[in-house]
């Protein structure tokens, strides 16, 4: 595995999927903010959340480009369409399992079925995201393709 190649274009990729979600953020597409959840994870304060959130997600997502390095070197190539694909896969299970986790996870969030509390005050994504706005999904999907895209065609 090229290990450089993967951290490199791994922080590109995490660059574009993070530049993806906050734009939509900002646009009113979607009210998710994968670095505010994330942060407030280990802070209640606001500010740092984000700060920690930022530094977490771009974590994972070099944790995830060795995944797909990994992915691409067994199958003894890399491209955009296999890449993308790669991605399509990441978008579901971070839609499906990885939102399904989150409230069980988060020491903030609020449950399917319990309410908010003094602590538990953030909203829970709920199935597919959809509780952050109907067009949540679609954000997340074309955000992984394009982090997909670019591993597969630059790895």
């Amino acid at each position: 595995m090229d290990w450089g190649s993967a951290l490199l274009w791994g922080f590109v990729a995490t660059l574009f999927l993070t530049g993806i979600m906050a734009g939509s953020q900002g646009m009113h597409v979607t009210r998710m903010s994968i670095p505010y959840m994330l942060g407030s994870i280990f802070t209640s304060d606001r500010d740092r959340a984000r700060v920690i959130g930022m530094i977490f997600h771009f974590m994972n997502g070099w944790a995830f480009a060795l995944i797909y390095a990994a992915a691409f070197e067994s199958w003894g190539r890399a491209n955009w369409w296999l890449g993308t694909s790669t991605g399509l896969v990441h978008a579901a299970f971070v839609l499906s399992a990885g939102m399904f986790i989150l409230p069980g996870m988060h020491p903030r969030m609020a449950g399917e079925t319990r309410g908010p509390t003094p602590t538990r005050q953030l909203e829970p994504p709920g199935f597919m995201a959809l509780n952050y706005g109907v067009r949540t999904p679609v954000v997340i999907i074309i955000a992984h393709l394009i982090y997909g895209a670019i591993l597969g065609t630059f790895y």
